[in-house]
């Protein structure tokens, strides 16, 4: 989120940014002031009146919205086996990751549509779930899954509305990412609490992560995020629907997918993408 923001800072954008918490936000606002005008404003991104209430302050602010990023998302910090996920990490889980993106959409593309001006939605998916699962994340695989099928009927309809307006999903590849992805359960409201505690795994740290994918053999490069946001933020303005980096490996899977589809069999699923 923060490379994007700078990003687009450094491309000419006046850019509002929306988080759950004030601090990340004045943050984030201090961090960035010098690149361009940049405001924050709390918002609980699974809330359709908080979302609205966004999208009412940008709207009576400055007219117009040109690029909304969906970018908020949690793990389902539940555990591996589907099995031993709660119903609660499922309604935290897809509240943040798939009703966010939903309630963005609701909220800002009727007024995007009415203000004529050209604009585009970016949805952020993931290589983990985005396009095939990876096991141990069924929660948190199948929320992407349903971004991304969101995002391509959403472009679709995009491009039949109107003549100026679009949608990209954004599968962050290209290295591990060090992102606040990693402390989202701080943020887990208390009514969507695990029930049965321990039963599941735990999230993990973006340093526990990287150790144990060193410890098993895995090559970890590590991505650098304000790179991201200038790659991200030239292939919107180049208006590419699949925004990602190094994704030859996908491929190749998808690939091996749609053989193992035509032969009636489950498709391969996808290894920890980083």
């Amino acid at each position: 989120g923060k490379g994007i923001v700078k990003a687009l800072l450094n491309n000419g954008g006046t850019v509002v940014v929306a988080d759950i918490e004030e601090q990340p936000i004045q943050e984030t606002v201090a961090e960035f002031k010098e690149f361009g005008p940049v405001e924050g404003y709390v918002t609980d991104v699974s809330n359709e009146g908080s979302v609205e209430d966004l999208s009412q302050y940008v709207f009576g602010k400055y007219e117009r919205c040109n690029f909304l990023f969906n970018n908020a998302g949690v793990g389902s910090g539940g555990g591996g086996k589907a099995w031993q996920n709660e119903p609660n990490d499922w309604k935290w889980c897809f509240g943040v990751n798939v009703f966010g993106p939903a309630n963005g959409v609701i909220s800002f593309v009727p007024k995007m549509i009415e203000s004529r001006q050209p604009g585009h939605v970016i949805n952020t998916s993931s290589g983990d779930g985005g396009f095939a699962p990876v096991p141990m994340a069924s929660v948190y695989a199948s929320s992407k899954a349903a971004v991304s099928c969101f995002t391509e009927a959403l472009n679709h309809q995009l491009l039949e509305e109107t003549d100026n307006m679009g949608a990209s999903v954004f599968y962050p590849s290209g290295g591990l990412m060090n992102t606040g992805l990693f402390t989202s359960q701080r943020n887990r409201p208390k009514e969507l609490e695990r029930v049965r505690g321990g039963t599941g795994r735990k999230s993990m740290s973006f340093e526990e992560l990287k150790s144990l994918l060193e410890k098993s053999g895995r090559d970890v490069k590590v991505a650098d995020l304000d790179e991201m946001g200038e790659f991200v933020v030239a292939a919107v303005k180049e208006r590419r629907y699949i925004i990602g980096r190094d994704l030859d490996d996908t491929v190749e899977l998808l690939h091996r997918r749609a053989d193992a589809i035509s032969d009636f069999l489950c498709p391969p699923h996808h290894e920890m993408g980083i």
